[in-house]
């Protein structure tokens, strides 16, 4: 697990002062490294979205594997059913940690060109933040919804 810092950067004032356990998305789901490649797809499938942690039993970040990773594997022959997701993620994974200002996270997802990154405490992974959760924050303000 790769911890990263990025430069401070001005945003907008609704993301002054917000860390990343503020925005990130709780609970995470994330594959266990024998995880097969089909499960991983239906859960992402399902779970609406395109990539997921990897981890150990005890929260510890291993990977993430994404559809990208999955069709990579798929077109280099290996069988959704008996490829593990440990077998074609990407395991040096950026990760940031709970305390981490918003503004690092989002020039880190500008950065790198990522679509999310796992939160974690101590080590331990804790939550995920993807783009649409910082627009989340970004726009929320600006829209009610009444029942």
């Amino acid at each position: 697990m790769t911890q990263v810092t990025a430069p401070t950067l001005k945003t907008h004032d609704k993301t002054l002062g917000m860390k990343a356990q503020d925005v990130m998305t709780q609970p995470v789901i994330a594959a266990g490294r024998n995880t097969t490649v089909r499960d991983a797809a239906i859960q992402m499938m399902f779970g609406g979205f395109s990539g997921m942690p990897v981890a150990e039993r005890s929260g510890s970040l291993v990977g993430v594997v994404t559809e990208f990773d999955i069709i990579r594997g798929i077109l280099a022959g290996k069988s959704a059913e008996s490829t593990t997701v440990e077998e074609i993620m990407t395991p040096d994974v950026m990760a940031v940690e709970v305390d981490t200002p918003l503004s690092e996270v989002m020039q880190l997802l500008e950065v790198a060109r990522i679509l999310r990154v796992p939160v974690t405490k101590g080590g331990k992974l804790v939550g995920v933040i993807s783009r649409p959760d910082v627009l989340r924050v970004i726009i929320e303000p600006n829209f009610m919804e009444f029942a």
